[in-house]
Formats: structure tokens, C-alpha cells, sequence
């Protein structure tokens, strides 16, 4: 499988691209290392809702072998990916169809279809039967579980790491956000955006303009183009990443928790020159906190008052699910 930059020509602005910041400089690098990488996290994030991350630990070559898994996955006939829809409901684990999702507030459904790989937690753990339901794994695919379970963990990893980052200008503990996703309720999803059919509605897109409802996500630099940010004056900005590198974006949890100082950005996945006739693959990594930590405004984003109710990370999931079809 080739894999290319995220270049497309739709006629985007240009003026302003995603910073790229090495992870290696916060967890390897020297005191003024770290602290150029927390400023530049904090200031990319604010300022563009996104940043590129380079140097972050993820062996590459996990990457390609997870892409190669994907493909050869989504080969398999419909019939079969369809045995492995789980009986959980709301996709929180195994494969959802092409055509269930859509944005929230979308009249459409999105042109993708999906597997979620989740949080494994032991027997007798309180959270299992309400949260953390057992993985799903195609008996097709026999890597398929070895590979997506190695990459859930090293995106976690990368993940605690520039939460880290971020609790100095947020002026909260060291171990804040570590806290609050302990036994997160975190996913994996693994998307296929097939060719677009020929009979496809004219509105519909890959991924249709959305907010991610979580804290943080961190997505391995796709194999197609496609992705886009909104900027902050309302256009339509590519983002252009390496092969290799994460994306990391900003979500509605980690919105409310700073009360927007770090705002949630929209973002969509656009049908590109290519799109009619070659399949794009995507593996978003959506950091959760745990199910029962309290979403509630940071003291020091608190200005003129919270713009938001306290709510629970569970209850918040569970609202922004039904918004955008999963669960009824």
C-alpha cells in the first residue's frame, strides 16, 4: 500500500499550515525542549485546533502492517464483515456498515464504514458490562488483534504524553489528565471510505463536517488525501502532514473542560479527485476519560464564568452518540 502526503487541491487556503512538533523534544529533549514543545502544543491547539506530530514512538512499521490489515479486512465480503456487528449496540465494538453514521445535525449519512477496537478490562470489573464490552476480532484477519491491540496502546501512550504537556498552561496537576483517563473509555476506529458510488447522493461526503467528541485524537497520517480543518475565519484549511506522523486534533471534552480556550474544531474528510475510484483507509485513535470523570471548567479558563453544565465523561458520550445516529 502506498502512502502519500495529505495534499489535495480543492482550492483550500494555503496561507496558513498545521505546525509540526517533534513529541521526542517533551519526553526526550532538554528543559527548553520541553517547554518550546508545551508552548507550541498549547499555542497550536488553540490557534488552529490541530497540530502535526513527528518523533511520537509509534514504530512505523506497526503502522504499515496495521494499514495492510485494514485492506485486506475490508476485502472480505459483506456478508462476513456483517457477522462481526456486535450485539452491544452503538458500535462500540467490531464493524459498523457503510452508511449508519452521519455528522451531527447531517441530513446524509457519511460515506465510510468502520471497526472499533475499545478498552480491554478484566472480569469483575465494574465497568465491563456497562462500558467496556469484550473486543471483537475477525477470525479472517489472524493479526488483526495483535496489531490493533500494540497500536491502541503505543497511541495511548503518545496520548497521556501531551495531555502531560498541556497541564502547565492549564495550571492543573502533572497527573491531571492521566487521572481522568485511567480506564478510559477510549477507541480505536479503523475507517474504510470505499470508492464513491455512482448512485451516491450529491451531498453526501467521506466524513461530513464534525467535532470529535473527545478529549484528544490522535490519527496516523492517512492514505489518501482528503482531511481539512476550518480555520478560524471560516475557510477551509488541508492539512499536509508526512507520511508516518500523527495528526492530533482538539474535541468537544477537552472544550468544555477549558471552557474553549482550547475550542473544538470542525473538520471533514472531502471526496477528492481520487475518491471516485480509490479507497482511503484511517485510523483514528479518540482518547476518553473514564466514564465516571466529571467534565467540569478548569479554574484557571474559568474568565467571566463556565459556558458549561458539569457532566459526567460517560453521560457526554452518551449524548453525542445518539446526536450522530449510533445509538437511539
Amino acid at each position: 500500500m502506498s502512502f502519500q502526503d495529505n495534499t489535495v487541491a480543492t482550492g483550500a487556503s494555503t496561507l496558513r499550515k498545521v505546525p509540526t512538533l517533534s513529541l521526542a523534544a517533551y519526553t526526550k529533549g532538554s528543559a527548553s525542549e520541553k517547554a518550546a514543545f508545551v508552548d507550541g502544543l498549547y499555542k497550536g491547539l488553540k490557534d488552529y485546533g490541530f497540530i502535526i506530530l513527528k518523533d511520537h514512538g509509534v514504530d512505523t512499521k506497526l503502522l504499515h502492517k496495521a494499514y495492510s490489515l485494514l485492506e485486506e479486512f475490508y476485502k472480505l465480503p459483506e456478508a462476513t464483515k456483517r457477522t462481526y456487528i456486535s450485539k452491544a449496540g452503538g458500535g462500540q465494538r467490531g464493524y459498523t456498515p457503510f452508511g449508519q453514521e452521519h455528522a451531527k445535525d447531517a441530513k446524509v449519512m457519511d460515506l465510510k464504514e468502520f471497526w472499533h477496537v475499545g478498552r480491554e478490562v478484566a472480569a469483575g470489573n465494574p465497568l465491563k458490562d456497562k462500558y467496556y464490552p469484550d473486543n471483537i476480532w475477525p477470525t479472517e484477519v489472524p493479526e488483526f488483534k495483535t496489531v490493533f491491540s500494540k497500536l491502541y496502546a503505543d497511541l495511548e501512550g503518545a496520548g497521556q504524553a501531551m495531555l502531560e504537556a498541556l497541564t502547565g498552561p492549564l495550571e492543573v496537576s502533572k497527573d491531571f489528565f492521566r487521572e481522568m483517563t485511567q480506564e478510559g473509555n477510549s477507541i480505536l476506529r479503523l475507517l474504510h471510505y470505499p470508492p464513491i458510488p455512482a448512485d451516491a447522493d450529491p451531498r453526501c461526503l467521506r466524513a461530513a463536517p464534525h467535532e470529535d467528541i473527545n478529549f484528544i485524537t490522535i490519527l496516523p497520517a492517512a492514505t489518501a488525501s482528503g482531511l481539512q480543518l476550518k480555520d478560524r475565519d471560516g475557510t477551509w484549511l488541508d492539512i499536509v502532514s508526512e507520511p508516518d506522523t500523527l495528526i492530533v486534533d482538539a474535541g468537544d471534552m477537552l472544550a468544555r473542560l477549558t471552557n474553549d480556550v482550547i475550542p473544538s474544531t470542525t473538520h471533514q474528510v472531502v471526496n477528492s479527485p481520487e475518491a471516485k475510484n480509490k479507497p482511503r483507509y484511517s485510523m483514528p485513535f479518540f482518547m476518553h476519560p473514564h466514564p465516571h470523570a466529571m467534565l467540569s471548567c478548569l479554574a484557571s479558563c474559568r474568565g467571566a464564568g463556565a459556558k458549561y453544565p458539569d457532566i459526567t465523561g460517560g453521560d457526554f458520550l452518551m449524548q453525542r452518540l445518539r446526536e450522530i445516529g449510533l445509538i437511539k
